[in-house]
């Protein structure tokens, strides 16, 4: 008589939790693929290849730093300016990874915790979160989703720019105002729900125009300028509108 098999063996845990963040990262891939074929028209623009623009993408798995990445490129910035830029608009990932990896199992190695922050999205890290929950996170759930999310975006690039390749120049603006839409989608909800944020939304905007016009500003590249509103406005809005401890944005 042959022993039944161990479904709560280690190998067969571990495929289980693969499948499952596969599973969950499909639908986060889709969502990739779209947004990453717009913003390939950016790259495009910039003078990115398809290959180039796939491996960007690859690394720097970012919908905002990246575009702001693409835009420095095409204004000739130099190599300092898109490295703040970029730090800069990611920022969060570094809290958020600090989040995930205090909830990884504890014998989890340094090189693991690595490679969990390498693609810890606003939407992995959301699914992440969620099963964190209810047990300590196992890296193998989120490698299965990095698996397909990753592809999605890269390869959403990678498709956007042989698509502004061949596509005539009216269908490329009407791509590159979606690109605009996708980013009013992201400000437009916390804005409604905070009007904080809508206010300082509101004042970048207000700001970015003066200093394209200012004396001094106006002489600044436009990279350089944005780096300097980004650090001013946000150490304002966290001076003066601090988050509360528990969490809950004030209102």
């Amino acid at each position: 008589m042959t022993e039944p098999e161990n479904t709560n063996s280690a190998p067969t845990r571990r495929k289980r939790l693969l499948a499952d963040g596969v599973h969950d990262g499909i639908p986060i891939a889709l969502a990739y693929l779209v947004v990453g074929f717009t913003l390939g028209i950016a790259a495009r623009n910039a003078g990115f290849t398809p290959l180039e623009g796939f491996i960007t993408s690859f690394f720097n798995n970012a919908s905002a730093g990246e575009y702001a990445a693409f835009m420095l490129v095409a204004a000739d910035a130099s190599y300092l300016e898109m490295a703040v830029m970029t730090l800069i608009a990611n920022a969060r990932y570094l809290l958020m990874s600090c989040v995930i990896s205090q909830r990884l199992r504890p014998d989890a190695s340094l090189l693991t915790r690595f490679l969990v922050g390498f693609d810890l999205t606003d939407e992995i890290f959301g699914i992440s979160a969620a099963i964190s929950q209810k047990r300590p996170l196992d890296p193998v759930y989120v490698y299965g989703a990095m698996l397909v999310a990753l592809p999605g975006w890269a390869g959403g690039t990678a498709l956007g720019i042989m698509a502004g390749n061949v596509l005539p120049s009216i269908a490329l603006s009407a791509l590159a105002v979606a690109l605009y839409g996708m980013f009013l989608a992201i400000i437009t909800p916390p804005s409604r729900d905070n009007h904080i944020i809508g206010i300082f939304v509101m004042a970048s905007f207000a700001c970015s125009f003066f200093a394209s016009k200012a004396p001094f500003l106006m002489t600044l590249s436009s990279g350089t300028r944005t780096i300097i509103l980004t650090i001013a406005l946000s150490a304002i809005a966290a001076f003066f509108f601090p988050i509360p401890e528990n969490g809950e944005n004030e209102k």
